[in-house]
This record gives C-alpha cells, sequence and structure tokens, in this order.
C-alpha cells in the first residue's frame, strides 16, 4: 500500500523531515520526505496496513518541536521504492 500525506502546521525549520525518515526507518517503511514550498511536509510511504496506520498516527502528532494542524491523506499508485529518503531542495 502506497499513500502521499500533507503534513500543515509549524512543520518546516524543526527537523520534521528528520523524525518522519526516522519513525518511517523505525516502522520498516519506504518512501520519501520532502517540505513544499508553501510550508507544509509531503510524505510518500509505502508498507502493510499495520504500519501505515502507526505512521499515520505519528504525522498527526510529529516531534515534540513540530505543531502539526492538520493532516490529508491520499491514496497514491504503486510505485517501486527501495528505501526512505529525505529530499532535499
Amino acid at each position: 500500500m502506497t499513500k502521499k500525506f500533507l503534513v500543515f502546521g509549524r512543520v518546516q525549520g524543526v527537523g520534521f523531515r528528520y523524525f518522519t525518515w526516522q519513525e518511517a526507518k523505525k516502522l520498516g517503511l519506504k518512501g520519501s520526505v520532502r517540505n513544499r514550498i508553501d510550508g507544509s511536509v509531503e510524505v510518500i510511504a509505502q508498507g502493510d496496513e499495520t504500519q501505515m496506520a502507526d505512521f499515520e498516527g505519528w504525522l498527526n502528532k510529529g516531534p515534540k518541536t513540530a505543531k502539526v494542524e492538520r493532516v490529508l491523506v491520499f491514496e497514491q499508485a504503486e510505485i517501486k521504492m527501495s528505501n526512505f529518503s529525505i529530499v532535499r531542495r
């Protein structure tokens, strides 16, 4: 299963990408995380239902340094991913 998450709030400049990468690795997910120009963070994640449910729960809280206001979730077409990475501009 592959999903795209758009995370809004105080999520840039607070280590959100790094902590997201760390959580994804811990859960065994594949995908990527990147900052968007509008101040949100985009996450593409791939895993099983349990992994994705745990990850979505974590994204709704985020790290202590962030203040997540809302998370939008979209079904994503399956794509081949080999790891979880932080995309830098």
